[in-house]
């Protein structure tokens, strides 16, 4: 019997980003064009640079109540007829805040995608905002807060941004609200702010999946091509950008007392790079992955693996508007809170000796060689590309950042992580404080403060 040879495997190729076409919809509306063969639910992203910034401060969270009630009723149609206007074509629908801005999300078969675009066009163009269905969505979000506060890890993220920032700072207080600011928005107030900030010269269209260009041109154009630019809002807030400012103290601790739980919760955070940072982007998903993003990493193989004090920790760099932040977050067991807290500590000092090539090339090899199937589907690429032009970037970013990776050095990770290891940085923990804080202190990390 004659053998046959082994095939040899060679490297993959180079992966890139789907190639896009741009166009400039009649209104001044940005479209973004990606054509994917096989691809038979187009996926549609509206990007309105929006940002939390231009929240009026007592209304903060009147941004979240928009997305979440524009399509309930327009001047056309009640929320029963739109919301039967969408389900019997088909067409998924949903909408959310970021940092930078808004994002709707649609998702239909390319037979239903124009339906879709004309619905959104109305509920964009022609909002109700019944006091009724704005109502339900502030009570909705008011239990939500109540959750929030509840869960200890909700809790833990947001005394964090509070002990983190100043005060003046959007970034120390909820994207959606706080209770005391959401309970008083009313009808007025979503008119108001989405008239003043949802407008086509702010917009983006990204549209991905198997449709012609040229079909989805004319279908853009007949619909949200028509979405006609309001007059402007009278007293508008400032949208002009503004820099979250960092404490002056803040390496401290704070402990948030929880009587008899028998985990707690960590989260802690420092000053991170935004995605246009000096040397590129790529370090830092290799970072974050080395350090906190996966099984094999450097917190689990000592707290999991080793220790057993938690199901697993998770650590790395995410970019902001202006910024970006370092986070660790996770919960252990409430009798090693302060050996976690320690170790954890020393995990992170013990980055700053530098990584193995191994350590480097497992993780830039899994973040590269994973991309094909991250980005498989419209609505991934819809959706990265939607998220990427709210911070003025586009698709290219990914494509850049990607072919970067197989460039690292472990100098390069050195010295990406020195950029940024001495920031300052706040701990939150969530648990007992009764039975845990005492030894916090004890480890002259910093000032620890106690709250219920």
């Amino acid at each position: 019997m004659t053998a046959v040879a082994r095939p040899q495997v060679g490297a993959p190729a180079r992966w890139e980003y789907p190639p896009h076409s741009e166009h400039v919809l009649s209104n001044g509306v940005q479209v973004v064009f990606f054509h994917l063969p096989g691809q038979h639910v187009v996926s549609t992203r509206l990007a309105i640079s929006a940002p939390l910034w231009s929240e009026p401060r007592s209304r903060e969270g009147v941004a979240t109540i928009v997305t979440r009630t524009m399509d309930e009723g327009t001047q056309s149609r009640s929320a029963d007829e739109m919301a039967e206007a969408l389900e019997v074509n088909g067409i998924a629908l949903s909408a959310g805040m970021l940092g930078s801005g808004m994002l709707v999300d649609l998702d239909a078969t390319a037979d239903h995608a124009e339906r879709g675009w004309q619905l959104t066009t109305e509920f964009l163009s022609e909002p109700a905002f019944d006091a009724g269905e704005v109502g339900r969505h502030v009570h909705q979000r008011l239990a939500e807060i109540e959750q929030e506060l509840a869960d200890p890890g909700g809790r833990a993220a947001l005394e964090w941004a509070r002990s983190f920032y100043t005060d003046s700072s959007r970034g120390s207080r909820p994207t959606a609200g706080r209770a005391s600011t959401v309970a008083g928005i009313t009808s007025a107030d979503c008119r108001q702010f989405h008239a003043a900030s949802v407008r086509p010269s702010n917009a983006t269209v990204v549209v991905a999946g198997d449709m012609d260009r040229a079909q989805a041109l004319t279908s853009l154009e007949r619909t949200i091509g028509r979405w006609a630019q309001p007059a402007p809002a009278r007293g508008a807030a400032d949208a002009s950008p503004s820099r979250d400012e960092v404490r002056t103290d803040p390496d401290r601790i704070l402990f948030v007392h929880r009587p008899g739980a028998v985990q707690t919760q960590i989260h802690l955070g420092s000053l991170g790079p935004d995605r246009r940072v000096d040397g590129g982007w790529a370090p830092y998903p290799v970072l974050g992955f080395l350090i906190g993003g996966s099984p094999t990493s450097r917190l689990d193989s000592v707290l999991r693996e080793d220790k057993g004090f938690t199901y697993g920790m998770r650590a790395g760099f995410r970019s902001r508007s202006h910024d970006g932040v370092f986070t660790v977050s996770g919960a252990v067991r409430g009798d090693s809170t302060a050996e976690s807290v320690d170790l954890i500590l020393g995990i992170l000092a013990e980055a700053g000796k530098g990584f193995t090539e191994d350590e480097l090339h497992s993780a830039a090899d899994f973040i590269g060689k994973t991309a094909p199937v991250r980005y498989a589907t419209a609505d991934v690429v819809a959706g990265e590309a939607g998220a990427l032009r709210l911070d003025g970037l586009d698709s290219t970013f990914v494509t850049d950042y990607l072919a970067q990776l197989s460039q690292l050095t472990t100098d390069d990770l050195a010295r990406a992580w020195s950029l940024w290891s001495d920031q300052p940085r706040s701990i939150v923990l969530v648990g007992d404080a009764e039975a845990g804080a005492d030894a916090v202190k004890a480890l002259g990390r910093g000032e620890v403060e106690v709250v219920e």
